[in-house]
């Protein structure tokens, strides 16, 4: 499955054309040593995997670019798909299988496939149901593609990124859940929509569970350098926390109204997870709000949990995370979402 029958190079009766439209250059220069062969796998090739796949080409982030899924036909399609706009598109390699061999060599596996949940099924359940299938999908990941770093998009994807972590056997630091990078760029856009101001002059943080029981750190938002609180207080301008608590509720249910208008979905966490593999591959060392071990930070002690800090990635994949100040109250509620992760967790067996 990895090349169509267009992309033969055999002209008619079989005679190999390669070199036939190239005159080769002797002593040519080797390739630079400080490009080097990047490769992304995308496992599952659903509305997001695919919103996820087209992000990485239009951006032009890797030289190869694999997908995996359980379903044959629909994986080539969607790989044909791809295939007939390299005219339109930054030179990568794409292909596709349902064996995992394929991923061999991938500097990043990113894993979007999951069970969806049933009519009345209860969360543990389908978490039940997921953790089953990433028994099929993340060793095969570990076999082939050992250096890699596992980026889990998964719902729910704070709970599936530590299910990764147990079955890979990789270091803490190489398994990463997209946790609340769009949940923030969401709060980011509610901000500067309410202030009138371009989204990236405002800096702004979800944090912990990917879920209702994130936390929105209100008092580090700062709008073109200025910090928002402080200044209203020092300018004596009265504001009120509903307003504040309702910003954050529209977060919350900014994908359920997206869901129940269009049915899924797509380019929002396509363009997000684009910006996570950018930042680590091409060694950014930007900050990020995603799901990473949080055992030790800010008070959480409780047991191995994985949910959103502010992170700083880059090649090694989680290089620390920032110290960033938080008020008592956040504290607290960032410890009750890690509460809520581990109950969950612990029902798990793993």
């Amino acid at each position: 499955m990895q090349k169509s029958a267009s992309a033969s190079s055999l002209g008619p009766g079989g005679l190999d054309l390669t070199q036939a439209f190239f005159k080769p250059i002797q002593n040519t220069a080797p390739p630079s040593p400080t490009k080097r062969h990047t490769k992304i796998s995308v496992i599952g090739v659903g509305n997001v995997g695919m919103a996820i796949a087209q992000t990485i080409l239009t951006q032009d982030l890797a030289d190869e670019l694999s997908l995996v899924d359980a379903k044959a036909d629909k994986l080539r399609g969607e790989m044909l798909d791809l295939q007939h706009a390299a005219a339109f598109l930054p030179r990568t390699k794409i292909n596709a299988s349902v064996d995992y061999s394929v991923t061999a060599g991938s500097d990043l596996c990113i894993v979007t496939a999951g069970a969806r949940q049933n009519p009345g099924e209860s969360r543990l359940n389908l978490l039940r149901r997921n953790v089953a299938l990433f028994s099929s999908i993340i060793p095969p990941l570990a076999k082939y593609a050992p250096d890699s770093i596992l980026l889990i998009v998964s719902n729910p994807v704070d709970l599936l990124t530590y299910v990764a972590w147990k079955l890979s056997g990789f270091p803490s630091n190489r398994v990463i859940g997209s946790g609340t990078n769009l949940d923030s760029s969401r709060f980011r856009f509610l901000i500067a929509d309410h202030l009138d101001v371009n989204a990236q002059d405002v800096q702004a943080y979800i944090v912990g569970e990917h879920g209702d029981s994130s936390v929105a750190l209100w008092s580090s938002i700062s709008v073109g350098g200025v910090p928002v609180l402080s200044f209203l207080k020092n300018q004596q301008i009265a504001y009120e926390k509903e307003t504040l608590e309702n910003i954050h509720k529209a977060v919350i249910g900014s994908a359920y109204e997206v869901i129940s208008l269009k049915g899924y979905t797509s380019w929002a966490i396509g363009y997000s997870v684009a910006s996570l593999a950018r930042s680590l591959l091409r060694d950014q060392r930007k900050i990020h709000p995603v799901s990473v071990l949080a055992k030790g930070f800010y008070g959480i002690n409780a047991g191995d949990v994985f949910l959103s800090l502010p992170a700083q990635l880059g090649r090694g994949g989680v290089l620390g995370v920032t110290n960033i100040h938080l008020t008592d109250e956040e504290v607290q509620r960032l410890r009750k979402s890690a509460k809520t992760i581990l109950e969950y967790q612990s029902q798990l067996g793993l």
